[in-house]
Protein backbone atom coordinates (compact mmCIF):
# COMPACT_ATOMS: atom_id res chain seq x y z
CA UNK A 1 0.00 0.00 0.00
CA UNK A 2 1.51 3.33 -1.04
CA UNK A 3 1.44 6.41 1.16
CA UNK A 4 -0.88 9.19 -0.03
CA UNK A 5 0.83 12.42 -1.04
CA UNK A 6 0.58 15.39 1.33
CA UNK A 7 -1.96 17.60 -0.41
CA UNK A 8 -4.04 19.14 2.38
CA UNK A 9 -4.06 20.26 6.01
CA UNK A 10 -5.40 16.86 7.07
CA UNK A 11 -2.41 15.23 5.37
CA UNK A 12 -0.08 17.52 7.31
CA UNK A 13 -1.83 16.61 10.58
CA UNK A 14 -1.51 12.92 9.74
CA UNK A 15 2.20 13.30 9.02
CA UNK A 16 2.66 15.25 12.26
CA UNK A 17 0.95 12.57 14.35
CA UNK A 18 3.06 9.85 12.76
CA UNK A 19 6.31 11.76 13.24
CA UNK A 20 5.65 12.66 16.88
CA UNK A 21 4.38 9.18 17.76
CA UNK A 22 7.43 7.51 16.24
CA UNK A 23 9.80 10.00 17.88
CA UNK A 24 8.25 9.30 21.27
CA UNK A 25 8.44 5.53 20.77
CA UNK A 26 12.17 5.78 19.98
CA UNK A 27 12.77 8.30 22.79
CA UNK A 28 11.12 5.99 25.33
CA UNK A 29 13.78 3.36 24.69
CA UNK A 30 16.71 5.78 24.56
CA UNK A 31 15.72 7.71 27.71
CA UNK A 32 14.77 4.64 29.72
CA UNK A 33 18.03 2.83 29.02
CA UNK A 34 20.19 5.94 29.45
CA UNK A 35 18.70 6.77 32.86
CA UNK A 36 17.80 3.22 33.97
CA UNK A 37 14.11 3.94 34.33
CA UNK A 38 13.47 0.21 34.49
CA UNK A 39 14.58 0.58 38.14
CA UNK A 40 11.91 3.13 39.08
CA UNK A 41 9.24 2.16 41.64
CA UNK A 42 8.01 -1.44 41.13
CA UNK A 43 10.63 -1.73 38.40
CA UNK A 44 13.29 -2.05 41.09
CA UNK A 45 11.64 -5.22 42.36
CA UNK A 46 11.11 -6.60 38.86
CA UNK A 47 14.71 -5.82 37.93
CA UNK A 48 16.02 -7.40 41.12
CA UNK A 49 13.93 -10.50 40.41
CA UNK A 50 15.49 -10.70 36.95
CA UNK A 51 18.98 -10.29 38.37
CA UNK A 52 18.55 -13.04 40.96
CA UNK A 53 16.70 -15.25 38.44
CA UNK A 54 13.49 -15.69 40.41
CA UNK A 55 10.88 -13.62 38.60
CA UNK A 56 8.09 -16.16 38.82
CA UNK A 57 8.64 -17.14 42.45
CA UNK A 58 9.06 -13.55 43.63
CA UNK A 59 5.90 -12.08 42.16
CA UNK A 60 4.60 -13.20 38.80
CA UNK A 61 2.89 -16.32 40.13
CA UNK A 62 0.53 -13.86 41.84
CA UNK A 63 -0.57 -12.23 38.60
CA UNK A 64 -1.12 -15.07 36.16
CA UNK A 65 -3.42 -12.82 34.15
CA UNK A 66 -0.36 -10.84 33.03
CA UNK A 67 1.58 -13.67 31.46
CA UNK A 68 2.24 -11.75 28.24
CA UNK A 69 4.46 -9.27 30.09
CA UNK A 70 6.29 -12.10 31.81
CA UNK A 71 6.89 -13.99 28.58
CA UNK A 72 7.80 -10.99 26.44
CA UNK A 73 10.10 -9.05 28.76
CA UNK A 74 10.96 -10.67 32.10
CA UNK A 75 11.53 -14.29 31.13
CA UNK A 76 13.94 -13.51 28.25
CA UNK A 77 15.88 -11.20 30.58
CA UNK A 78 16.08 -13.89 33.26
CA UNK A 79 17.26 -16.41 30.68
CA UNK A 80 19.93 -13.97 29.54
CA UNK A 81 21.24 -13.65 33.10
CA UNK A 82 21.46 -17.42 33.36
CA UNK A 83 23.36 -17.70 30.08
CA UNK A 84 25.68 -14.73 30.55
CA UNK A 85 26.12 -14.65 34.32
CA UNK A 86 25.72 -10.87 34.11
CA UNK A 87 22.78 -9.62 36.22
CA UNK A 88 23.28 -5.98 35.23
CA UNK A 89 23.06 -6.82 31.55
CA UNK A 90 19.94 -8.89 32.23
CA UNK A 91 18.27 -5.84 33.74
CA UNK A 92 19.16 -3.86 30.62
CA UNK A 93 17.56 -6.58 28.49
CA UNK A 94 14.41 -6.32 30.59
CA UNK A 95 14.35 -2.54 30.23
CA UNK A 96 14.95 -2.76 26.50
CA UNK A 97 12.17 -5.28 25.87
CA UNK A 98 9.70 -3.45 28.09
CA UNK A 99 10.26 0.04 26.74
CA UNK A 100 10.48 -1.18 23.16
CA UNK A 101 6.79 -2.13 23.31
CA UNK A 102 5.30 1.11 21.90
CA UNK A 103 7.63 1.05 18.89
CA UNK A 104 6.92 -2.65 18.33
CA UNK A 105 3.18 -1.94 18.60
CA UNK A 106 3.39 0.81 15.99
CA UNK A 107 5.40 -1.40 13.64
CA UNK A 108 2.81 -4.15 14.10
CA UNK A 109 -0.09 -1.77 13.50
CA UNK A 110 1.56 -0.45 10.34
CA UNK A 111 2.13 -3.99 9.06
CA UNK A 112 -1.46 -5.21 9.48
CA UNK A 113 -3.44 -2.01 8.90
CA UNK A 114 -5.27 -2.18 5.57
CA UNK A 115 -7.40 0.93 6.00
CA UNK A 116 -7.14 3.76 3.52
CA UNK A 117 -4.06 5.82 4.35
CA UNK A 118 -3.36 3.40 7.21
CA UNK A 119 -5.50 5.60 9.42
CA UNK A 120 -5.52 3.14 12.35
CA UNK A 121 -1.72 3.32 12.41
CA UNK A 122 -1.96 7.13 12.37
CA UNK A 123 -4.24 7.12 15.41
CA UNK A 124 -1.92 4.62 17.09
CA UNK A 125 0.90 7.14 16.71
CA UNK A 126 -1.27 9.90 18.12
CA UNK A 127 -2.34 7.79 21.08
CA UNK A 128 1.27 6.82 21.77
CA UNK A 129 2.29 10.48 21.78
CA UNK A 130 -0.55 11.69 24.00
CA UNK A 131 -1.13 8.80 26.44
CA UNK A 132 2.11 6.89 26.92
CA UNK A 133 4.08 9.84 28.41
CA UNK A 134 1.55 9.89 31.25
CA UNK A 135 2.86 6.55 32.56
CA UNK A 136 6.35 6.46 31.03
CA UNK A 137 8.86 5.41 33.66
CA UNK A 138 6.51 3.30 35.73
CA UNK A 139 6.55 -0.39 34.76
CA UNK A 140 2.78 -0.79 34.50
CA UNK A 141 1.67 -3.72 32.40
CA UNK A 142 -0.82 -1.36 30.73
CA UNK A 143 2.23 -0.07 28.85
CA UNK A 144 2.27 -3.31 26.88
CA UNK A 145 -1.53 -3.42 26.73
CA UNK A 146 -1.62 -0.07 24.94
CA UNK A 147 1.07 -1.25 22.53
CA UNK A 148 -0.80 -4.48 21.77
CA UNK A 149 -4.19 -2.78 21.38
CA UNK A 150 -3.41 -1.10 18.07
CA UNK A 151 -2.20 -4.06 16.02
CA UNK A 152 -4.99 -6.15 17.60
CA UNK A 153 -7.54 -3.53 16.53
CA UNK A 154 -6.20 -3.34 12.97
CA UNK A 155 -5.96 -7.08 12.49
CA UNK A 156 -9.48 -7.64 13.89
CA UNK A 157 -10.84 -5.32 11.21
CA UNK A 158 -8.68 -6.27 8.26
CA UNK A 159 -7.35 -9.83 8.67
CA UNK A 160 -8.27 -12.19 5.87
CA UNK A 161 -11.31 -14.37 6.42
CA UNK A 162 -9.20 -17.49 6.39
CA UNK A 163 -7.91 -19.92 9.00
CA UNK A 164 -4.59 -18.07 9.06
CA UNK A 165 -6.37 -14.74 9.47
CA UNK A 166 -8.48 -16.09 12.32
CA UNK A 167 -5.39 -17.54 14.00
CA UNK A 168 -3.69 -14.15 13.78
CA UNK A 169 -6.67 -12.39 15.37
CA UNK A 170 -6.74 -15.00 18.14
CA UNK A 171 -3.02 -14.63 18.93
CA UNK A 172 -3.24 -10.85 19.02
CA UNK A 173 -6.33 -10.81 21.24
CA UNK A 174 -4.88 -13.45 23.55
CA UNK A 175 -1.61 -11.57 23.93
CA UNK A 176 -3.50 -8.35 24.61
CA UNK A 177 -5.81 -9.91 27.19
CA UNK A 178 -2.90 -11.39 29.15
CA UNK A 179 -1.01 -8.12 29.56
CA UNK A 180 -3.21 -6.75 32.36
CA UNK A 181 -6.73 -7.20 33.68
CA UNK A 182 -7.54 -3.73 32.35
CA UNK A 183 -6.68 -4.97 28.87
CA UNK A 184 -9.92 -6.95 28.89
CA UNK A 185 -11.66 -3.57 28.58
CA UNK A 186 -9.57 -2.91 25.49
CA UNK A 187 -10.48 -6.31 24.07
CA UNK A 188 -14.19 -5.60 24.56
CA UNK A 189 -13.65 -2.22 22.90
CA UNK A 190 -12.16 -3.87 19.83
CA UNK A 191 -15.20 -6.08 19.41
CA UNK A 192 -17.48 -3.09 19.94
CA UNK A 193 -15.78 -1.16 17.13
CA UNK A 194 -16.64 -4.01 14.78
CA UNK A 195 -20.37 -3.77 15.53
CA UNK A 196 -21.04 -0.81 13.16
CA UNK A 197 -19.89 -3.00 10.28
CA UNK A 198 -22.85 -5.25 11.00
CA UNK A 199 -23.63 -7.79 13.69
CA UNK A 200 -23.71 -10.53 11.09
CA UNK A 201 -20.41 -9.56 9.51
CA UNK A 202 -17.76 -12.25 9.65
CA UNK A 203 -15.18 -9.99 11.27
CA UNK A 204 -17.54 -9.14 14.15
CA UNK A 205 -18.65 -12.75 14.73
CA UNK A 206 -15.05 -13.94 14.56
CA UNK A 207 -13.79 -11.37 17.07
CA UNK A 208 -16.74 -11.96 19.41
CA UNK A 209 -16.16 -15.71 19.43
CA UNK A 210 -12.45 -15.24 20.02
CA UNK A 211 -13.16 -12.86 22.89
CA UNK A 212 -15.34 -15.48 24.60
CA UNK A 213 -12.53 -18.03 24.31
CA UNK A 214 -9.95 -15.55 25.58
CA UNK A 215 -12.11 -14.61 28.56
CA UNK A 216 -12.49 -18.28 29.42
CA UNK A 217 -8.72 -18.76 29.22
CA UNK A 218 -8.13 -15.71 31.41
CA UNK A 219 -10.53 -17.03 34.04
CA UNK A 220 -8.95 -20.48 33.88
CA UNK A 221 -5.48 -19.04 34.42
CA UNK A 222 -6.59 -17.20 37.54
CA UNK A 223 -8.29 -20.32 38.91
CA UNK A 224 -5.38 -22.63 38.14
CA UNK A 225 -2.67 -20.19 39.31
CA UNK A 226 -4.23 -18.16 42.14
CA UNK A 227 -2.27 -15.50 44.04
CA UNK A 228 -0.93 -16.31 47.46
CA UNK A 229 -2.85 -15.18 50.51
CA UNK A 230 -0.70 -12.12 51.21
CA UNK A 231 -1.09 -10.68 47.73
CA UNK A 232 -4.74 -11.61 47.14
CA UNK A 233 -6.00 -8.86 49.43
CA UNK A 234 -3.67 -6.32 47.82
CA UNK A 235 -4.99 -7.27 44.39
CA UNK A 236 -8.60 -6.79 45.49
CA UNK A 237 -7.87 -3.35 46.97
CA UNK A 238 -6.02 -2.29 43.84
CA UNK A 239 -8.92 -3.42 41.65
CA UNK A 240 -11.46 -1.53 43.75
CA UNK A 241 -9.49 1.71 43.38
CA UNK A 242 -8.53 1.26 39.74
CA UNK A 243 -11.36 3.48 38.47
CA UNK A 244 -11.36 5.93 41.39
CA UNK A 245 -11.80 9.38 39.81
CA UNK A 246 -9.53 10.96 42.41
CA UNK A 247 -6.71 9.34 40.44
CA UNK A 248 -7.04 12.19 37.96
CA UNK A 249 -6.71 14.91 40.61
CA UNK A 250 -2.98 15.31 39.99
CA UNK A 251 -0.92 18.22 38.74
CA UNK A 252 -0.09 16.88 35.29
CA UNK A 253 -3.74 16.17 34.44
CA UNK A 254 -4.74 19.63 35.64
CA UNK A 255 -1.95 21.12 33.55
CA UNK A 256 -2.99 19.25 30.42
CA UNK A 257 -6.64 20.24 30.79
CA UNK A 258 -5.70 23.84 31.55
CA UNK A 259 -3.53 23.89 28.44
CA UNK A 260 -6.37 22.61 26.27
CA UNK A 261 -8.94 24.89 27.86
CA UNK A 262 -6.74 27.96 27.58
CA UNK A 263 -5.93 27.19 23.98
CA UNK A 264 -9.60 26.57 23.16
CA UNK A 265 -10.73 29.87 24.66
CA UNK A 266 -7.93 31.84 22.99
CA UNK A 267 -8.65 30.16 19.65
CA UNK A 268 -12.37 30.94 19.78
CA UNK A 269 -11.69 34.60 20.57
CA UNK A 270 -8.95 35.02 17.99
CA UNK A 271 -10.82 33.16 15.26
CA UNK A 272 -13.05 36.23 14.94
CA UNK A 273 -10.07 38.58 14.59
CA UNK A 274 -7.63 36.49 12.56
CA UNK A 275 -9.40 33.34 11.36
CA UNK A 276 -6.51 32.06 9.23
CA UNK A 277 -3.89 32.34 11.99
CA UNK A 278 -5.99 32.01 15.13
CA UNK A 279 -4.51 28.61 15.93
CA UNK A 280 -0.95 30.01 15.78
CA UNK A 281 -1.67 33.07 17.90
CA UNK A 282 -3.62 31.03 20.44
CA UNK A 283 -0.82 28.49 20.70
CA UNK A 284 1.76 31.28 21.14
CA UNK A 285 -0.24 32.76 24.02
CA UNK A 286 -0.49 29.39 25.75
CA UNK A 287 3.24 28.75 25.29
CA UNK A 288 3.97 32.07 26.98
CA UNK A 289 1.70 31.29 29.92
CA UNK A 290 3.21 27.82 30.29
CA UNK A 291 6.73 29.28 30.26
CA UNK A 292 5.81 31.61 33.13
CA UNK A 293 4.27 28.69 35.04
CA UNK A 294 7.29 26.40 34.64
CA UNK A 295 9.87 29.09 35.38
CA UNK A 296 8.31 30.73 38.45
CA UNK A 297 5.32 28.81 39.77
CA UNK A 298 5.85 25.10 39.21
CA UNK A 299 7.11 22.89 42.05
CA UNK A 300 5.37 19.61 41.17
CA UNK A 301 6.90 16.38 39.93
CA UNK A 302 4.81 13.90 37.99
CA UNK A 303 6.29 10.75 39.52
CA UNK A 304 4.19 8.41 41.69
CA UNK A 305 1.04 9.46 39.82
CA UNK A 306 2.47 7.73 36.75
CA UNK A 307 1.32 4.48 38.35
CA UNK A 308 -2.24 5.59 38.93
CA UNK A 309 -2.66 7.13 35.49
CA UNK A 310 -2.57 3.64 33.97
CA UNK A 311 -6.34 4.03 34.41
CA UNK A 312 -6.23 6.75 31.75
CA UNK A 313 -4.90 4.19 29.28
CA UNK A 314 -7.83 1.89 30.00
CA UNK A 315 -10.39 4.68 29.58
CA UNK A 316 -8.97 6.84 26.80
CA UNK A 317 -7.34 4.23 24.53
CA UNK A 318 -10.72 2.76 23.48
CA UNK A 319 -11.89 6.31 22.66
CA UNK A 320 -8.91 6.77 20.35
CA UNK A 321 -9.65 3.35 18.89
CA UNK A 322 -13.27 4.27 18.20
CA UNK A 323 -12.19 7.47 16.45
CA UNK A 324 -9.67 5.51 14.42
CA UNK A 325 -12.32 3.06 13.27
CA UNK A 326 -14.77 5.84 12.40
CA UNK A 327 -12.07 7.52 10.34
CA UNK A 328 -11.22 4.22 8.66
CA UNK A 329 -14.86 3.59 7.82
CA UNK A 330 -15.13 7.15 6.50
CA UNK A 331 -12.14 6.51 4.25
CA UNK A 332 -13.64 3.22 3.10
CA UNK A 333 -17.03 4.87 2.48
CA UNK A 334 -18.74 2.63 5.03
CA UNK A 335 -20.02 5.02 7.71
CA UNK A 336 -23.47 3.83 8.85
CA UNK A 337 -25.16 7.26 8.81
CA UNK A 338 -25.22 10.35 6.61
CA UNK A 339 -24.93 12.57 9.70
CA UNK A 340 -21.63 10.98 10.67
CA UNK A 341 -20.42 11.29 7.11
CA UNK A 342 -21.12 15.04 7.11
CA UNK A 343 -19.56 15.52 10.55
CA UNK A 344 -16.38 13.73 9.53
CA UNK A 345 -16.18 15.77 6.34
CA UNK A 346 -16.55 19.02 8.28
CA UNK A 347 -13.85 18.03 10.78
CA UNK A 348 -11.54 16.98 7.97
CA UNK A 349 -11.92 20.37 6.30
CA UNK A 350 -11.86 22.70 9.30
CA UNK A 351 -10.16 20.82 12.13
CA UNK A 352 -6.59 19.93 11.09
CA UNK A 353 -4.89 23.26 11.86
CA UNK A 354 -6.38 23.84 15.33
CA UNK A 355 -6.00 20.14 16.15
CA UNK A 356 -2.35 20.20 15.09
CA UNK A 357 -1.63 23.20 17.32
CA UNK A 358 -3.37 21.55 20.29
CA UNK A 359 -1.48 18.32 19.62
CA UNK A 360 1.86 20.12 19.71
CA UNK A 361 0.96 22.01 22.88
CA UNK A 362 0.17 18.75 24.68
CA UNK A 363 3.37 17.27 23.31
CA UNK A 364 5.34 20.19 24.72
CA UNK A 365 3.78 19.64 28.15
CA UNK A 366 4.72 15.97 28.01
CA UNK A 367 8.30 16.76 26.97
CA UNK A 368 8.85 19.23 29.82
CA UNK A 369 7.19 17.04 32.45
CA UNK A 370 9.17 14.00 31.29
CA UNK A 371 12.39 15.99 31.51
CA UNK A 372 11.59 17.09 35.05
CA UNK A 373 10.82 13.52 36.06
CA UNK A 374 14.02 12.12 34.57
CA UNK A 375 16.16 14.79 36.26
CA UNK A 376 14.50 14.11 39.63
CA UNK A 377 14.93 10.35 39.18
CA UNK A 378 18.63 10.77 38.41
CA UNK A 379 19.13 12.72 41.66
CA UNK A 380 17.14 10.19 43.68
CA UNK A 381 19.01 7.24 42.24
CA UNK A 382 22.32 8.90 43.11
CA UNK A 383 21.15 9.55 46.67
CA UNK A 384 20.09 5.93 47.19
CA UNK A 385 23.41 4.69 45.79
CA UNK A 386 25.33 6.95 48.20
CA UNK A 387 23.44 5.52 51.19
CA UNK A 388 23.78 1.93 49.97
CA UNK A 389 27.55 2.24 49.56
CA UNK A 390 28.10 4.41 52.63
CA UNK A 391 28.67 3.71 56.32
CA UNK A 392 25.60 5.37 57.87
CA UNK A 393 23.43 2.96 59.81
CA UNK A 394 20.03 2.87 61.50
CA UNK A 395 19.98 -0.36 63.58
CA UNK A 396 16.50 0.52 64.88
CA UNK A 397 15.21 -0.67 61.51
CA UNK A 398 16.13 -4.20 62.49
CA UNK A 399 19.78 -4.67 61.56
CA UNK A 400 23.06 -2.68 61.74
CA UNK A 401 23.37 -3.01 57.97
CA UNK A 402 20.11 -1.13 57.37
CA UNK A 403 19.91 2.60 56.75
CA UNK A 404 16.82 4.81 56.56
CA UNK A 405 15.82 6.50 53.31
CA UNK A 406 14.71 9.43 55.49
CA UNK A 407 18.34 10.53 55.36
CA UNK A 408 17.69 11.60 51.76
CA UNK A 409 16.68 15.25 51.36
CA UNK A 410 12.91 15.61 51.20
CA UNK A 411 12.93 17.36 47.82
CA UNK A 412 14.94 14.45 46.38
CA UNK A 413 13.03 11.72 48.22
CA UNK A 414 9.82 12.59 46.34
CA UNK A 415 10.79 9.87 43.86
CA UNK A 416 10.78 7.15 46.53
CA UNK A 417 8.61 4.05 46.27
CA UNK A 418 8.60 2.64 49.77
CA UNK A 419 8.13 -1.04 49.01
CA UNK A 420 10.96 -1.39 46.49
CA UNK A 421 13.67 0.87 47.96
CA UNK A 422 15.64 -2.09 49.43
CA UNK A 423 15.89 -3.81 46.04
CA UNK A 424 16.90 -0.59 44.32
CA UNK A 425 19.68 -0.10 46.85
CA UNK A 426 21.14 -3.52 46.05
CA UNK A 427 21.12 -2.86 42.30
CA UNK A 428 22.58 0.66 42.35
CA UNK A 429 25.40 -0.57 44.62
CA UNK A 430 26.38 -2.97 41.83
CA UNK A 431 24.88 -5.83 43.88
CA UNK A 432 27.43 -5.31 46.70
CA UNK A 433 25.77 -2.89 49.12
CA UNK A 434 27.27 -1.94 52.46
CA UNK A 435 23.78 -1.01 53.60
CA UNK A 436 20.26 -1.95 52.63
CA UNK A 437 18.26 1.26 52.24
CA UNK A 438 14.88 0.96 53.99
CA UNK A 439 11.88 3.25 53.88
CA UNK A 440 10.56 3.27 57.50
CA UNK A 441 7.01 3.93 56.25
CA UNK A 442 6.94 0.69 54.27
CA UNK A 443 3.93 -1.51 54.97
CA UNK A 444 4.02 -3.85 51.99
CA UNK A 445 6.65 -6.56 51.73
CA UNK A 446 7.12 -8.39 48.46
CA UNK A 447 8.95 -11.48 49.67
CA UNK A 448 8.15 -14.03 52.32
CA UNK A 449 10.96 -15.25 54.53
CA UNK A 450 10.83 -18.67 52.86
CA UNK A 451 11.08 -17.26 49.33
CA UNK A 452 13.91 -14.86 50.18
CA UNK A 453 15.79 -17.57 52.08
CA UNK A 454 15.53 -20.04 49.20
CA UNK A 455 16.91 -17.43 46.83
CA UNK A 456 19.72 -16.43 49.20
CA UNK A 457 20.88 -20.03 49.45
CA UNK A 458 20.66 -20.77 45.73
CA UNK A 459 23.50 -20.38 43.26
CA UNK A 460 22.88 -17.09 41.45
CA UNK A 461 24.87 -14.54 39.45
CA UNK A 462 24.22 -11.88 42.11
CA UNK A 463 26.67 -12.02 45.07
CA UNK A 464 25.25 -13.75 48.12
CA UNK A 465 25.89 -10.80 50.47
CA UNK A 466 23.28 -8.59 48.85
CA UNK A 467 20.75 -11.39 48.64
CA UNK A 468 21.32 -12.18 52.31
CA UNK A 469 20.48 -8.61 53.30
CA UNK A 470 17.23 -8.98 51.40
CA UNK A 471 16.62 -12.25 53.25
CA UNK A 472 17.14 -10.60 56.63
CA UNK A 473 14.80 -7.76 55.71
CA UNK A 474 12.11 -10.12 54.42
CA UNK A 475 12.26 -12.41 57.44
CA UNK A 476 11.74 -9.44 59.75
CA UNK A 477 8.37 -8.74 58.16
CA UNK A 478 7.01 -11.95 56.54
Amino acid sequence: MSWPAIRSDSDVLRALMIAVGLCWSVAFVAIALRYELELYADGAMFSYAVAVQDVWAFHWHNISGRLSVFLLSLLPAKIYVGLSGNPGAGIVVYGLLFYLAPLAGLVGAFAVDRSRGRIIFVYACGSTALLCPLVFGFPTEMWLAHAMFWPALAVSHYANRTLAGTALVFVMMLTLAFTHEGALVLAFAIVATLAPRGLRETCFLRAAAILVVVLAMSAAAKIMIPPDGYYAGVLVRAALHFFDLTIFQVSVVSLLFATLAGYGVAFLVLSRLAPDRAHLYAAAIVVGVLAIYWLWLDHAIHASSRYYLRTALVIVTPAFGALAVLSAMYGDGRLPSLGLQRAMTAVRKQGPRPFAAAFMLLTMVHVIETGKFVAAWRNYRTAVAALAMGEDSDPALGNPHFVSSNRIASNVNRLSWFSTTPYLSVIVANFKPNRLVIDPTGNYFWLSCATATANAKAARAVPEEGRDLVRIYSCLHR
